[in-house]
């Protein structure tokens, strides 16, 4: 007998892409499914009687939130596949505690990010923004692009390891790249050693990376922590790269270290407030490269997650590992908001 798996998300853009139709055809071979029919989210009351007749849940951006209310009285429901990043918006510790199995795409996600933070990067050494726009506009070689530089040998300073940070160091690799890592915890040695990284401080990072690239989650403890001192800190030529979340960042005092060192280059695809004001100085400033938040993951990558994780439910439902597990830990230092 099939497994019934509930599917949350609402008719729409979201789940056409991340269930196609041969993600759906498959979902469907394997388990007993029932979608939601509401063009909307659940409410907690509909989730909570939806759920009493579910084992597992798949869903996504917008799905309600699995707390001790949805859950009480559920003795049949054991496992929740989220084709997104960042569980904080839609579980609560009830999950883990009534040992609810949970597996999400933020590894997938990341993989996606961190390939957008490497192209970010070397948009930014070898100046092609600049160039492409200088030739559009009729010119060739920009005035802006002194020199190009590359990526081979260099030493990143990476803020952040996490899912994100990690897969940029692993695809730095053949680049033969180093890596000092600052984190609020201490870092696994060995891990460190096979990426050719070591653990210092945020002051070490920006005082002697010539590449700095942002991967902290945003939660309370992070939101506003990277201020102007850091900036101060950097040197000449160097590139600073934001693809985690802009509230991070202390936005104005930035800003005015970009305003007073030209030499230092900008690539911002996250802001505090996006879309970004059209009064933000960081839309003028030749040094700053802004983009509409599309770090990832590319869209490609929806159906690739979401039969992930009908391979995740597959798996649970064999008694097999999680490929994709997210712990009640691991949940507690994701971001905490979209911004």
């Amino acid at each position: 007998m099939k497994h019934t798996v509930l599917v949350t998300i609402p008719d729409g853009d979201v789940k056409d892409t991340f269930l196609t139709p041969d993600v759906k055809e498959y979902l469907e071979a394997n388990f007993n499914v029932k979608y939601n029919p509401l063009g909307r989210a659940y409410t907690q009351d509909e989730y909570k009687k939806e759920l009493l007749d579910a084992d597992f849940a798949l869903g996504s951006w917008g799905s309600p939130e699995l707390n001790e209310y949805v859950l009480e009285g559920n003795d049949r429901f054991k496992m929740f596949a989220y084709t997104a990043g960042s569980l904080a918006s839609c579980t609560t510790p009830a999950v883990w505690e009534k040992g609810i199995k949970v597996s999400g795409g933020n590894e997938l996600f990341a993989e996606s990010v961190a390939e957008a933070t490497i192209v970010y990067i070397i948009t930014a050494l070898r100046g092609i923004y600049d160039d492409i726009f200088s030739i559009r506009n009729g010119g060739w070689k920009s005035p802006l692009v002194k020199y190009t530089r590359g990526i081979p040998d260099r030493e990143i300073g990476i803020i952040g390891c996490g899912a994100v940070a990690r897969h940029v160091m692993r695809l730095l690799q053949p680049f033969r790249c180093s890596f000092k890592v600052a984190a609020d915890y201490t870092v696994d040695e060995e891990y460190l050693k096979s990426v050719n990284a070591r653990q210092v401080t945020m002051e070490e990072v920006f005082s002697t990376c010539e590449i700095v690239s942002l991967h902290l989650s945003l939660t309370p403890q992070s939101r506003g922590t990277i201020g102007g001192k850091y900036f101060e800190m950097l040197p000449q030529n160097a590139v600073f790269v934001n693809t985690a979340r802009g509230a991070i960042l202390h936005e104005d005092e930035m800003t005015e270290v970009l305003k007073k060192r030209p030499d230092i280059q900008a690539v911002l695809d996250v802001f505090e407030k996006e879309p970004l004001p059209l009064d933000s100085e960081l839309r003028t400033l030749p040094n700053v490269y802004c983009l509409p938040h599309r770090g990832g993951p590319t869209i490609d990558r929806r159906r690739y997650i979401g039969r992930a994780m009908i391979d995740e439910l597959i798996r649970f439902e064999k008694g097999e590992p999680l490929k994709y597990e997210i712990t009640a830990a691991a949940a507690s230092r994701m971001t905490t908001g979209k911004k």
